[in-house]
């Protein structure tokens, strides 16, 4: 459903108690109606104080944030819904500092409340298809070079793929992009399940991308360095966005969490054209997600892995 813009004086007015804040919530999770998840009945008394939902069949009790990334949350849904404005109102993204200074929790608070609210960006962009003319190619971020090899096989830097989907006047529509330990046949074809298979998928001539061939119809040119943004010219422009907005807003990044971090950039990029949108959307993303954890599961936990 298509909101109005809104300021950020607005969303609190309108998202500043915790009532309002779970019934917006329950308008996104049940979209089309109460449903019972015990036994699958569609009405329900519902206590307002509290936001609970009965069901008039079985009596099973439940909350809109039970089954969503909220659940069991220790944090008022006023501060969860003011880090959803913050973070999507601006381009250059949020910082867990940043946050944490803005809506008065802590650190850890903060960065577990991004975490989640990742998880969801991602799982909204992952059954994305890119068709028609799609620019792929790879780039190394983050870490800093304090000798050895540059370049690829830099063990201070991790490979991330990124593939732009292109119209034929060469605007850009949209993107995927991967954290990946090597840029070889395997993870290309794992990340190639994004592309429609009738797409014209132009990279350069690297010998890592070329698997695509079996799959795709590959173009793909060796250029000159200087003539590289010629040929595929959307996807170096996002590589250079990508690693600005990297590097002005959390200073740089590592490994284990580098994926979290493209999944912002590929939800907010994917979703340009409706900036004034993006607070509902997140919204409704993090509304129908799972629950997660509040602690993730190691250092390299990722959305990706998880089974919808």
């Amino acid at each position: 459903m298509k909101q109005l813009p809104m300021d950020f004086l607005a969303w609190q007015e309108r998202f500043g108690t915790e009532t309002a804040c779970l019934e917006a919530i329950a308008k996104h999770r049940w979209r089309d109606g109460f449903q019972c998840p015990a036994c699958g009945h569609d009405r329900a008394w519902i206590l307002r104080r509290r936001c609970l939902h009965t069901c008039r069949q079985c009596g099973h009790q439940t909350s809109p944030t039970a089954g969503t990334i909220f659940e069991n949350t220790r944090l008022p849904m006023t501060k969860w819904f003011a880090a959803i404005y913050l973070m999507t109102a601006d381009k250059g993204g949020l910082s867990a500092e940043r946050l944490r200074k803005m809506i008065g929790v802590t650190w850890r608070s903060a960065q577990r409340m991004l975490d989640k609210l990742r998880a969801a960006m991602a799982d909204r962009d992952a059954d994305y298809t890119l068709v028609e003319l799609v620019e792929l190619d790879d780039c190394l971020v983050g870490g800093r070079h304090t000798g050895g090899k540059r370049g690829r096989g830099s063990e201070s830097k991790q490979p991330v793929l990124l593939a732009v989907g292109t119209t034929t006047d060469g605007r850009a529509t949209f993107m995927k992009a991967r954290a990946v330990d090597h840029v070889d046949h395997a993870t290309v074809s794992n990340f190639a399940t994004g592309i429609d298979t009738a797409a014209e998928v132009r990279t350069d001539g690297f010998t890592g991308l070329t698997v695509l061939a079996d799959s795709h119809d590959l173009q793909a040119r060796v250029t000159p360095h200087a003539k590289v943004d010629e040929w595929l010219p959307m996807v170096h422009r996002v590589i250079a966005n990508l690693k600005r907005f990297l590097m002005g807003t959390f200073h740089g990044v590592s490994n284990p969490y580098l994926q979290k971090y493209l999944d912002e950039f590929v939800f907010r990029f994917n979703r340009r054209w409706w900036e004034p949108q993006l607070p509902f959307r997140l919204l409704e993303a993090a509304a129908i997600h799972r629950p997660l954890p509040d602690r993730a599961r190691g250092p390299c936990y990722s959305p990706f892995l998880n089974v919808r």
